[in-house]
């Protein structure tokens, strides 16, 4: 099941967590969850990992941190951010990852984002 590629979703919801973990684990991913920035450098420090799709706003450490944290350490790691919230596009800070998604109940564009950046960085399956 390894094939597809190997996720880190990190978002202080735990229902958009379980969504995000069954719609791409249903897609052939493998999915890992952390439900703040802190949990995801603790995993991304022990676990190899494809891609992160990073919450923006979350307690303590918030995703655009977190993402500052994840290009110094892993600078080949794609990271896709998935907030609610449009305005952060212009936080130059989110410009650090490879892509913006919207949150949405659809994740059709948050998936081809996904399928995206694994070819870009991997090349085709």
């Amino acid at each position: 099941m390894d094939k597809k590629g190997r996720l880190l979703v990190v978002d202080d919801e735990e229902s958009i967590r379980f969504l995000y973990d069954q719609e791409f684990t249903d897609e052939g991913y493998q999915v890992l969850l952390a439900s703040s920035g802190e949990d995801a450098l603790e995993i991304l420090e022990k676990e190899p990992v494809d891609l992160v799709i990073l919450d923006i706003r979350m307690k303590e450490m918030s995703g655009l941190e977190a993402l500052q944290h994840i290009v110094k350490e892993k600078k080949n790691l794609p990271v896709i951010l998935c907030s609610a919230y449009s305005s952060y596009q212009d936080d130059f800070s989110s410009w650090l990852a490879d892509a913006y998604v919207i949150k949405s109940a659809d994740l059709t564009e948050l998936k081809e984002e996904v399928k995206r950046l694994l070819e870009k960085y991997y090349g085709s399956e």
